[in-house]
């Protein structure tokens, strides 16, 4: 089991009872607003504000909330200007780090990614340096006690789903992000609850860390993914699943 789908598994429990769900509604709404910015405000014509809404449903953000996020993101509402920036680098041990962020002032966000990279023993890379070892899927984590494994194949590989993994108490079903809706709308048909349902980066190949370097490379994926203007990190670490148990929990 790669450590990089259990961390997924638990980051969002972690999400789930956290205290700082204000941030996590602050990130959820950024991207449906820069989602109606590109692509307009009907969910049906726009893929991306579609995900992001499915996302935003999915932690019980309130309508009134997505709907103004929706109406900032067409100009019916004054908002904040956001931009899209990726940074690339890496993190101790060579695991290769992705980080996608909206921000509305680029020389404070990068020079916050270059002193987190650094405090971590890593360091922020060109444009490019790790972003071919990584490809956009759709992944939907699925709780062991939700629906068998036979029954999430039979629904998900008919809708397009590309692969359906078990990471311990949860099943992983990964598809490409062109079929990620139809695959939900199918869970959603079967009536099988999702734990969550995202359009990510999913590294092609991993790196294996342990001991300090795999201390480093968490300590550094947790406080980028709690930084105001990130909206998603994505890795190729392989930490053992008991060390990486302990590492979340410190």
């Amino acid at each position: 089991m790669s450590g990089h789908s259990k961390w997924s598994s638990i980051k969002h429990k972690k999400a789930a009872k956290d205290a700082k769900r204000g941030k996590l509604f602050s990130k959820l709404i950024k991207e449906i607003t820069v989602a109606a910015r590109l692509g307009g405000g009907d969910i049906s014509g726009n893929p991306r504000l579609r995900t992001a809404v499915l996302a935003a449903r999915g932690q019980s953000m309130p309508n009134d909330n997505i709907e103004r996020a929706i109406k900032k993101g067409t100009g019916e509402l004054e908002g904040a200007a956001y931009e899209e920036v990726t940074y690339e680098g890496y993190a101790s041990g060579g695991v290769a780090v992705m980080v996608q962020a909206l921000t509305d002032n680029r020389n404070r966000t990068v020079a916050d990614m270059r002193r987190l990279f650094e405090k971590h023993g890593g360091n922020l890379g060109a444009s490019g340096c790790v972003a071919w070892m990584f490809h956009k899927k759709g992944v939907i984590l699925v709780d062991h006690d939700k629906a068998s494994e036979e029954r999430l194949m039979d629904v998900t590989l008919s809708a397009g789903a590309e692969d359906l993994s078990d990471t311990g108490d949860q099943y992983e079903i990964v598809t490409d992000p062109q079929a990620f809706a139809a695959v939900k709308d199918a869970l959603d048909r079967a009536k099988i609850e999702v734990a969550s349902a995202e359009i990510t980066l999913v590294p092609e190949s991993t790196t294996a860390v342990s001991g300090k370097a795999a201390q480093h490379t968490m300590a550094l994926v947790e406080e980028l993914e709690d930084h105001d203007d990130v909206q998603t990190v994505s890795a190729n670490f392989d930490i053992a699943p008991e060390e990486l148990e302990r590492l979340s929990a410190a």
